[in-house]
């Protein structure tokens, strides 16, 4: 309903009630008091009555004391000459009636009740949204607001990906440029991605590009309760879009509704498959829906059915994956615009020390930052205020009321100092940004380092990146003779990292063969049983090659630290009265204590044989390629391949 029509409505009823209240309080007088007639009589005879209003067979009675009161009369012929014979002044009026107004609203009240109530349910039913008898109305909200739009200058880090749009953006614009020569657009452009990487912000960015009409709906608000629901709101998103072709459909998470049908312990046709189902033949029916593009964002690809991607549904898959170096970069200069920002902030070096953060990370480490900078009362937000930002947003509050008795401090010392000395020592291994003993959320130390983002890792870096692991556990040993449980994250993630190497990555030698655990779920129509595809004797030849990797790393580590012991102590020592070593300073307490040494590369090349110059001049062009994007490669800043190796950059005591 127009709001205008509404408060209009509303006035009335309250007018209305304002009416009927006047009416009703206005015939109730508290000052007049009835009388009963035989007292009237008496007064009348006695001349203490002064004047009477005749009103039908109601008299308004004033005494000669100023008093007045009502007295019903009856039928008395005689009443009239008594008045005049004692001398009372008479006045007569007509007799009562109630307005027509009261008339006509006491006779066409219920009437109109029963129209208003039958109105309000028939619009009722035909509006959408989550009012009643709208069940199988679609929730997508219509965003044509171009006051505040998004572009794909608001976008920034995925240049591979905007690039991919920018196709849909033009045909929206000028469709005859792709069809003059027969071809067609893609029906469905599905984005996926690590969460927070940008893929609802790109999809607002194309509608905003193109200028025409966006629907937006969840996947969640498909599938309630009650049974048909789901296919009939995706009927209905679909009748909307024809109607305002072109036009561009966003459902967010889609695997809501799009999960792989046929699941192990379901079974049975349930109302999510009947969505699924609707959803189907309206991206690929019999009907064209020409000019409309449906565009789908998922962090979950694995789970989706196969039919949903098949093309002619969803033509286009783009990739928004994690940004490298240069994408952190621009997505940080977006974020910095809004922010007065200080002389001294490096937007370079801050990308550098935050691998494996998505778009959404960068932004909530400037709002960090700058919540920060203002409890200070700063004017600019400054380096300093994003370096604090960013280990807030790594591994928490700092917790300065935390009582820690100086034991637990001194073997939290050597704890850190003792992964920061291996991974000094030993080649390949990650820079060291910076080593402290400040608590931070559940962790009693930090020992943070600026991992190398490359597409590929090879065995010799996980091997020492295992004996940096370690590194902790050794120094403890070493020096207390004792050992804690402070290394428990450590030991975890070198455990897999060995596990993975042996198992899926064939660097053992049990050779280039892959006996990966099967991680694949029962719900998303994948078989309930779990099969083995190698013998007994097999497990424990896998299980003996991982205690080989974890036995030499623990003995690499062990070898380092003992060679410099004396480093240890020093650097321990330091940390005990700074808190907080830098990775410079770092380097400074080595090369003081061993002059002139010379640190391991961490690129240091392998050893191949030279060719031979008569095959030399026989190398293919593919092969002088191959050799030439190999060399990229290693140059190059790629995010980390997964999920543990953005976790190495911080190694938790405690």
């Amino acid at each position: 309903m127009n709001p205008f029509y509404k408060n209009l409505s509303l006035w009335i009823v309250i007018t209305l009630m304002f009416v009927m209240l006047y009416q009703i309080f206005s015939e109730q007088r508290l000052a007049e008091t009835p009388v009963s007639y035989s007292e009237f009589l008496a007064m009348v005879a006695d001349e203490r009555v002064d004047e009477v209003v005749i009103q039908g067979q109601e008299l308004t009675v004033k005494d000669t004391q100023g008093d007045r009161f009502k007295v019903y009369a009856p039928d008395d012929p005689d009443l009239i000459a008594t008045l005049r014979s004692k001398g009372v002044h008479i006045g007569a009026k007509p007799p009562a009636e109630s307005p027509w107004y009261m008339s006509v609203l006491v006779s066409w009240f219920p009437m109109l009740i029963l129209i208003g109530v039958w109105i309000f349910f028939m619009r009722q039913m035909q509006s959408g949204g989550g009012k009643a008898m709208s069940f199988g109305k679609s929730r997508a909200r219509l965003n044509s607001d171009q006051s505040a739009k998004v572009t794909f200058e608001d976008v920034a880090g995925i240049d591979e990906a905007k690039e991919e749009l920018g196709e849909i953006v033009d045909f929206l614009r000028d469709p005859k440029k792709f069809t003059r020569l027969g071809g067609r657009i893609p029906k469905g452009v599905l984005l996926m991605g690590p969460p927070g990487t940008g893929k609802t912000l790109l999809a607002r960015a194309i509608a905003g590009e193109a200028g025409v009409p966006f629907f937006t709906i969840s996947g969640s608000d498909f599938v309630e309760m009650f049974v048909g629901v789901g296919a009939s709101r995706v009927r209905d998103l679909f009748v909307q879009g024809k109607k305002n072709a072109p036009c561009i459909i966003f459902i967010d998470e889609i695997d809501a509704v799009g999960r792989h049908r046929g699941a192990g312990l379901g079974g049975g046709h349930d109302e999510r498959e009947q969505t699924l189902n609707q959803l189907l033949v309206e991206m690929d029916g019999f009907e064209s829906n020409e000019g409309v593009i449906l565009i789908s964002a998922t962090n979950r690809p694995d789970v989706l059915d196969p039919a949903l991607l098949r093309p002619g549904r969803f033509d286009r898959q783009v990739v928004v994956s994690l940004p490298d170096i240069k994408g952190r970069e621009k997505i940080l200069r977006v974020h910095m615009k809004k922010t007065p920002i200080a002389p001294d902030v490096d937007p370079v070096t801050l990308a550098k020390g935050t691998p494996g953060f998505s778009g959404a990370d960068l932004e909530n480490l400037v709002n960090e930052a700058a919540l920060l900078a203002a409890k200070q009362d700063k004017e600019r937000v400054g380096m300093m205020d994003f370096e604090e930002a960013k280990d807030k947003v790594y591994m928490g509050l700092e917790r300065k009321s935390k009582v820690i008795s100086e034991e637990d401090k001194k073997t939290t010392a050597y704890h850190e100092a003792g992964h920061a000395l291996v991974a000094r020592f030993l080649p390949f291994t990650d820079a060291v940004n910076k080593v402290t003993i400040i608590p931070r959320g559940r962790a009693a130390g930090v020992t943070w380092f600026l991992p190398e983002e490359r597409d590929f890792k090879y065995k010799d870096q996980l091997q020492s990146e295992l004996s940096v692991a370690y590194g902790g556990r050794v120094a403890e040993e070493l020096i207390f003779n004792r050992i804690s449980t402070g290394a428990a994250g450590d030991i975890k993630m070198a455990t897999d990292l060995a596990s993975r190497m042996v198992r899926s990555w064939g660097m053992s030698d049990l050779g280039p063969l892959s006996y990966a655990k099967d991680e694949e779920h029962i719900f998303i129509g994948r078989e309930i049983a779990q099969h083995r595809d190698f013998s007994e004797e097999t497990a424990r030849r896998i299980d003996e090659e991982i205690s080989k990797f974890i036995d030499n790393a623990y003995d690499k580590a062990q070898s380092v630290l003992k060679e410099n012991i004396d480093i240890l102590h020093h650097l321990s020592e330091v940390l005990l009265e700074k808190e907080t070593v830098m990775g410079s300073e770092l380097d400074a307490i080595i090369l003081e204590m061993r002059p002139g040494f010379d640190f391991p590369s961490k690129h240091e090349p392998v050893p191949t044989p030279a060719p031979d110059k008569s095959e030399k001049a026989d190398e293919s062009p593919e092969a002088v390629s191959a050799s030439e994007a190999e060399d990229a490669t290693e140059d190059s800043a790629a995010e980390p391949s997964s999920e543990d190796e953005r976790d190495d950059k911080s190694d938790d005591k405690g």
